[in-house]
């Protein structure tokens, strides 16, 4: 049978003790630079969004065709076992109109944000994205849009560099 401590040797220190000196201590800040992996599957993604393209992962088991891709597959829970190339254009699922900016201020002009089904993935597999070169009263759900991607020279391999998704021509009418 264990006896249970009832006092600890040594002196209790509050948060006072520290603010007010009387407790030694050292402050350092080391000079670290950071790096990371954004992985297999999201890595490739941002590799060939440099070049504009847009690769989804595949499931040979249950023939799903994932964007974003993923190295597993949520269905079957097996690896992903290959690299498919998805359109740049797809559909809105749902979007959003949005008055508030990334940081929670106030805009003037809303911020129009769409979850895009691309062309050729799985059902349901696609991107949430900004939209542009649209009125916000004229935006419908199951609406085509194709991305408007930067100019070659100023992709980095980020998402970014899809400026935005804008309606097909006979999507507005």
């Amino acid at each position: 049978m264990s006896e249970k401590i009832k006092h600890y040797q040594g002196e209790a220190l509050k948060s006072a003790d520290f603010k007010e000196g009387r407790v030694p201590t050292e402050k350092w800040r080391p000079k670290v630079k950071f790096a990371w992996s954004a992985g297999i599957a999201i890595g490739k993604f941002l590799e060939e969004l440099k070049k504009g393209k847009i690769i989804a992962s595949a499931c040979s088991k249950c023939g799903r065709i994932m964007v974003p891709p993923r190295i597993y597959c949520e269905n079957c829970f097996k690896p992903t076992d290959g690299w498919k190339y998805v359109k740049d254009t797809g559909t809105i699922n749902t979007y959003s109109i949005s008055y508030l900016a990334a940081d929670a201020s106030r805009l003037k002009e809303p911020i129009l944000v769409a979850i895009i089904d691309l062309d050729g993935a799985s059902e349901g597999m696609g991107i949430i994205h900004k939209l542009g070169e649209v009125d916000k009263e004229k935006i419908k759900f199951g609406m085509k849009v194709k991305a408007v991607w930067k100019p070659k020279e100023e992709r980095v391999g980020s998402i970014t560099d899809i400026k935005y998704f804008k309606p097909l021509k006979e999507a507005i009418l």
